[in-house]
């Protein structure tokens, strides 16, 4: 395994895990590597959802498509995030949603069971996994409120507003890069892909935002009513 691949000291996941006692721990969590090419799936809806993913390098996306087709993007995964820990400690059968590379990426799996079953040695790394995990499932969660807060918004407008704001927050800076391309974006927020283009031209001309692509500006708040 090639370790070198992140700093898994940094890793939520692995807080309070001395790099040492890593290579241990792998071996107790039968955790693999592996590569995938973009837009190929990682999992699929109705694969067993017992597998937690960490991702390397590269980008994942976690969506749900209805019979007809149409994608709706539930999160972004980037390096050093998990997915599918959340299905499988709720023990589901299946995967409710497919994972897929958006780019070239380089992945850890690991089974979900290995990490709720102790070894034989009792070992005390293994307990800080089990809290770690606890700690971004919780933290994950309160991700999900925020996008049922964006996707909630009445009009395309506000949807557009409430998310380019939340970004901004978390970066602490009126200029950033959303991990979306224009269509992701709508599928994101759940509209339409021309009238998210025609409402982020219109915040542009109204000089509320500059864009370039998935780069942003915000300059200001738009009074209150063209915020509705």
């Amino acid at each position: 395994m090639n370790r070198s691949d992140l700093a898994f000291q940094h890793n939520p996941l692995f807080t309070g895990i001395a790099r040492h006692e890593l290579a241990t721990l792998f071996i107790c969590l039968n955790a693999r590597t592996r590569g995938y090419a973009k837009n190929q799936f990682v999992l699929l809806e109705g694969d067993p959802a017992d597998r937690v993913g960490i991702v390397l390098s590269g980008n994942l996306q976690i969506l749900k498509e209805d019979y007809f087709g149409t994608r709706n993007i539930i999160a972004n995964v980037g390096p050093n995030e998990l997915f599918g820990e959340a299905f499988a400690a709720a023990e589901l059968d299946e995967l409710p949603l497919s994972v897929i590379a958006t780019e070239e990426s380089r992945l850890m799996l690991i089974d979900y069971r290995a990490i709720l079953t102790t070894c034989g040695q009792n070992c005390a790394y293994h307990y800080a996994l089990i809290r770690n995990l606890i700690r971004i499932i919780a933290k994950k969660n309160l991700g999900l409120i925020q996008k049922i807060e964006h996707v909630s918004k009445r009009s395309t407008r506000q949807k557009v507003l409430s998310y380019l704001s939340a970004v901004a927050k978390a970066n602490h800076s009126n200029s950033f890069v959303i991990p979306f391309s224009r269509q992701e974006l709508a599928d994101y927020l759940c509209v339409d892909r021309t009238a998210l283009s025609a409402v982020i031209s219109k915040l542009q001309s109204e000089g509320v935002l500059e864009f370039n692509r998935s780069s942003f500006t915000l300059h200001h708040r738009p009074d209150t009513d063209a915020y509705e």
